[in-house]
């Protein structure tokens, strides 16, 4: 990886060909970038069967009256029975909160949980189960081969967006028609 390949607080965007199913049509935000790796949440796949509040149940933590009905992402397929949040800068754990860039935060400890389940946690925020990871040089490859689009993330893409309509979205912040698109990869 090159200083300048540094992809952190960036979106990944599944090419048609992608041959891992679970990618399939899949923007993903990247939280690392790094010769070790990288990892990244899944934003464009809730599940069909969990809520925010089932989570909390699960895990006895409280609900109040404010709590948002939040929906629960498929966040990748590594440690998929782990919880991550991906929030608008500003909220901080008391135990540990990842600042990616600017613009956004993520938390995977269980206070940041107690507080949405409060009403209290980021007013901006998206919950995923598990998460995307990638060794040494291996999405640098992924990227080689046309496997990935990147593009800038921005609150609207992650958060706003309807779930089926991100993938297109991200698409057309570059630019990009996805009947333009080939799911045969090559090279020239």
């Amino acid at each position: 990886m090159t200083q300048d390949m540094d992809l952190t607080g960036k979106m990944l965007i599944a090419m048609p060909g992608m041959t891992d199913t679970r990618f399939g049509n899949a923007v993903v935000f990247l939280c690392a970038h790094s010769p070790e790796g990288s990892m990244g949440l899944i934003v464009n796949k809730p599940t069909s069967d969990l809520k925010a509040r089932d989570m909390f149940e699960q895990l006895s933590i409280t609900i109040g009256p404010d709590a948002r009905e939040l929906p629960v992402y498929f966040g990748g397929p590594v440690e998929h029975g782990r919880g991550f949040v991906l929030h608008e800068r500003g909220y901080n754990s008391a135990i540990s909160t990842l600042n990616v860039n600017g613009d956004f935060a993520m938390t995977a400890t269980l206070d940041i949980l107690e507080d949405l389940a409060d009403g209290r946690g980021p007013a901006k925020a998206l919950l995923a189960l598990g998460y995307a990871g990638w060794g040494p040089g291996q999405l640098e490859a992924e990227l080689a081969q046309n496997g990935w689009l990147t593009c800038d993330a921005d609150h609207e893409l992650v958060f706003d967006i309807p779930d089926p309509d991100k993938w297109e979205a991200a698409l057309a912040r570059l630019g990009v028609s996805p009947l333009m698109l080939s799911s045969d990869a090559g090279r020239a």
